[in-house]
């Protein structure tokens, strides 16, 4: 495969970042999810475009990108994966039970301690009763370049295509990067009621499958970072 096509791989990889999973499913079950996602959006094409284009072209012929792909970062994929892999066994097999258990002594001791008022984490704070732009500047914190981002970089940088080329490479490497969130965007664009209909029914099947949901999640996703770090390291 040529470095075009590894390119589009990498960049299908990316696309599945724990991170970005996680604060997609976070902001469809907030008011306005519509308006959080398009700050969110904006934010994070202002980081992956900014950045990209800045190391790609500042290092240009440097070994700085190819090095930050092949060292570190695969490894750290492969040992996130693995962390996932395990807890999707330990909540197949029960074995979360014990702490389960605490954690509900806790939040009950803590409710006592609130006057029966549940405090809101940190990530829901700031996209649940934050604006758009609490949003877009969670966007552009939680989309530094990680393995397959920079891994795509290289290969980008590798064809040499000339700056227009180059440019349009990387803008289209962040938007499918980006598909998780724009995918949902666009129904509301096209079709809002459609679209709507379908958060909610994904809203409900989620409270009745949750525990299934993050089993199944976790082991796809640990299976997705363990062959992202298998081509950082065989790349």
């Amino acid at each position: 495969m040529g470095d075009l096509g590894q390119t589009f791989v990498l960049a299908l990889l990316a696309m599945f970042n724990p991170t970005l999973l996680a604060a997609v499913t976070l902001m469809l079950f907030l008011p306005n999810p519509k308006r959080l996602m398009l700050g969110y959006l904006l934010g994070a094409y202002t980081a992956s475009i900014g950045l990209g284009l800045a190391i790609v072209f500042a290092l240009h012929g440097t070994s700085s990108v190819s090095t930050s792909k092949s060292t570190i970062g695969p490894v750290e994929d492969l040992v996130v994966g693995l962390l996932l892999l395990l807890v999707a066994f330990v909540l197949a097999t029960d074995r979360d039970q014990p702490l389960r258990e605490r954690k509900a002594r806790r939040r009950t001791e803590k409710l006592e301690k609130n006057g029966g008022e549940e405090k809101d984490s940190l990530p829901m704070r700031l996209l649940g009763r934050g604006s758009p732009r609490v949003a877009f500047a969670v966007g552009v914190l939680l989309s530094f370049p990680g393995v397959s981002y920079l891994a795509g970089l290289s290969h980008i940088d590798k064809l040499d295509a000339g700056a227009p080329a180059t440019v349009l490479l990387v803008v289209a490497f962040c938007l499918i990067q980006q598909t998780l969130l724009e995918v949902p965007l666009i129904g509301y664009a096209l079709a809002p009621e459609r679209t709507q209909d379908a958060v909610n029914g994904f809203r409900a099947w989620l409270a009745r499958n949750g525990r299934q949901a993050a089993i199944v999640g976790a082991a796809a996703l640990g299976a997705l970072v363990v062959v992202r770090g298998l081509v950082g390291l065989l790349g």
